[in-house]
């Protein structure tokens, strides 16, 4: 599963659920110029500011990690996406 630090909105990998630490999750309506995946130009998407925010708030509750539906699927990868999928679900 990935997941983007709350520090740095750097991604982080778990391979496995057993070491995944306490996130937050992002639930949001998707509007136009959302982040998708790639950091390198995050910055400038309208989208980027709920991912800040949403990141300020689990560090103010303790929370590490977040996760976020835009960002945080990789829909390039057929058995990423059903990872992220099922692991909703969780």
């Amino acid at each position: 599963m990935q997941l983007l630090n709350a520090h740095s909105l750097v991604f982080e990998e778990f391979a496995d659920d057993s070491l995944l630490p306490g996130y937050a999750i992002l639930s949001h309506r998707w509007e136009d110029d959302e982040v998708i995946i790639r950091r390198d130009e995050a910055e400038t998407k309208k989208g980027f500011s709920k991912i800040r925010a949403c990141a300020d708030q689990a560090l103010k509750k303790g929370l590490e990690c977040i996760w976020v539906d835009t960002c945080c699927i990789d829909k390039s990868s057929s058995a990423k996406l059903s990872e992220a999928i099922n692991s909703m679900f969780r």
